[in-house]
Order: C-alpha cells, then structure tokens, then sequence
C-alpha cells in the first residue's frame, strides 16, 4: 500500500520511501486508504515525526556535487512539520540525541540556536545522545534553558551533577484521548566520551531501566502507547546493547526511535518481545537529512488494534 506524498516538499521515489500497513489484529484493509480506513472504523489518528543525530544541521548541505547537496536544513524541515500539522490533529515531533556538533554553529555558539530550532519547530520530547556531552555537563546545562521542551533519560544518573532535575525518565503527553508514554535511554559513555566531559553522570542497565518505566507506564500511569527514544544504536557485530536487543527483551514498550549509528531503514524493523508481541524500531540515518513519520491508528477498546503506516521523507526545498 504505497502513497507518495508531495505536498510542499520533494521525496525520493527510489529508496527512502517505504509505507506498510499493519494491523495488530491481523486485518485486512484491502485497498483502502488508511485515512479512510481509520475514519470508517473511528479509529484515532496519532502521527509521530522523528529525528536523530542531526547534529548541528541547522542549514541544508551545500550544492558542490556532494551526496547529500541541498539535503536538510532547517527550513526545509518546518514546511513539512507545517504541512503535517495542517492535515492531521494529533502529532508528535520526537528527537533521539546527538543534536549537537557537527556544524560551526556548534563550535560558535555552542547549541544555543540548536535548541531554540527546536523550541521554535515545538518538539514534544527528545534524549540525549553522547555527543550532546561534548560541551560537558555545564555546557549542555546552560543550553537546556533555551529548550521549551523535556529531555528524558532513564538509565543515567544525574545525581550531584548539574543536570539533576533537568532531565526526567519520561514524561506523559496526551494527544486527543491519548496517553502516550515517552521515555529515554543512552549509550555508555564510558571510553566514547571524555570522562571530564561527563563527570559523575553513572550509567545503568538500559534494558532494566527500560523496562521498569515502560511497566509504570503501562500499568500505573495507564498509558496507551509507550515510546522509547534510544540512542544506543540500531544493531552491533557483537553483543553490545543496541535497540534491536533492547526491542527483543522488552515489555510494553510498543515503538522505539533510534539513533548515533546513523542508520537509514528503507522501513522500520520489526521484532518479537519477551511477550511475544511485537515492538516497531526506526531511524532515520542523520544531518536531518530525512524525517520520520509514523501513523498510528487506535480503536476504542482497552486491547486495542491498529494499523500504523511508515514513511522516510527527504528535508528538501523544491525548486520553483
């Protein structure tokens, strides 16, 4: 079920776009639309977008024959941030870490005008990637006042740092009827980030940590959906943690948003968790280069079904 989408930006046919439907309960939904689908069975629309590793990407790459020329920027990005909000009520906009160094913005202005982007653009929540350490602990504390939004990590330790109480495991925000769950998770810094650089900060377990808030999510706090924003890694050669493991040894985790191996899914990787249930893992590679977005269509029941779609969507301005 393809649809390309191509409103006020471009999208590249060939590769990055990917949409499949799927439904919990094994439905069929023919040919029908999803939008159409969801409104004859008044299912709630939810549209997450998504981000990782732009890494201080504030304008689109130069146009000097690279791979990537006039690809990402800022701009680029808020016309289909707009255009999305305009055609669908409930959306997310959701980043998975590494938003810092990279760019001479960074070293200039040391991630000021990253996150006032990001406060501009209205990102609901994001985590922390080891690169948004590389100011130190202090430097990304005085950045953190010009966000208008949660940072959440819930497997580092902020005690006696100067991020304690800056940085929440999760935070809860509801979309219409909706109670989404968001909550974070990082990689070890330890031998990836200069130790001076994060202090005190300790590391713990992510898949223990993880699921002990997504348990409180679900069954405490009665979430409906649970996302996990990661920046361990999409997968590894050996057993270092990644989010592919992480996904295989949750619990009601329902979707988890990668980042810092700068993977780009042709379409998110689906796997089975402890529960045998099935947990969505997608990145969208770097530089904001691409822009996820995920539709989620819930039904009225407490076990509800859905179908969700997935489309990769190149941050590109279209020639006049």
């Amino acid at each position: 079920m393809n649809q390309i989408i191509q409103p006020m930006y471009s999208v590249n046919r060939r590769k990055f776009i990917r949409q499949s439907a799927m439904s919990a309960g094994l439905l069929a939904v023919g040919q029908l639309p999803l939008d159409a689908f969801a409104k004859s069975t008044n299912k709630q629309e939810l549209t997450i977008l998504h981000t990782n590793d732009v890494h201080s990407r504030l304008d689109p790459f130069p146009m000097d024959g690279s791979k990537f020329q006039g690809m990402g920027g800022v701009l680029a990005r808020e016309k289909i941030i707009s255009s999305i909000r305009n055609e669908t009520e409930q959306v997310l906009l959701l980043d998975s870490g590494d938003i810092f160094q990279g760019t001479p913005y960074f070293n200039k202005f040391q991630g000021k005008p990253e996150m006032q982007v990001m406060s501009m653009l209205k990102y609901d929540a994001a985590t922390l990637g080891n690169h948004d350490f590389d100011n130190g602990i202090e430097g990304l504390a005085n950045q953190l006042v010009h966000a208008n939004f949660p940072f959440v990590n819930c497997n580092y330790d902020f005690t006696n740092t100067e991020l304690e109480n800056k940085i929440e495991p999760y935070t809860i925000i509801k979309k219409g009827k909706l109670k989404i769950g968001i909550f974070g998770v990082g990689i070890e810094l330890q031998g990836l980030v200069p130790d001076k650089l994060f202090g005190n900060i300790q590391y713990h377990n992510p898949i223990e940590n993880a699921n002990k808030i997504a348990y409180f999510l679900k069954q405490k706090k009665r979430c409906d959906y649970i996302i996990c924003l990661s920046h361990l890694g999409f997968e590894y050669k050996d057993n270092k943690v990644s989010d592919k493991i992480l996904a295989k040894e949750s619990e009601h985790i329902h979707l988890i948003l990668g980042g810092h191996t700068h993977t780009f899914l042709d379409e998110p990787h689906k796997t089975k968790n402890r529960k045998n249930q099935e947990v969505i893992i997608n990145q969208v590679g770097w530089a904001g280069i691409m822009l996820g977005r995920i539709n989620i269509y819930f039904d009225n029941k407490e076990d509800y079904d859905y179908v969700s779609n997935f489309t990769a969507i190149e941050v590109k301005e279209t020639s006049a």
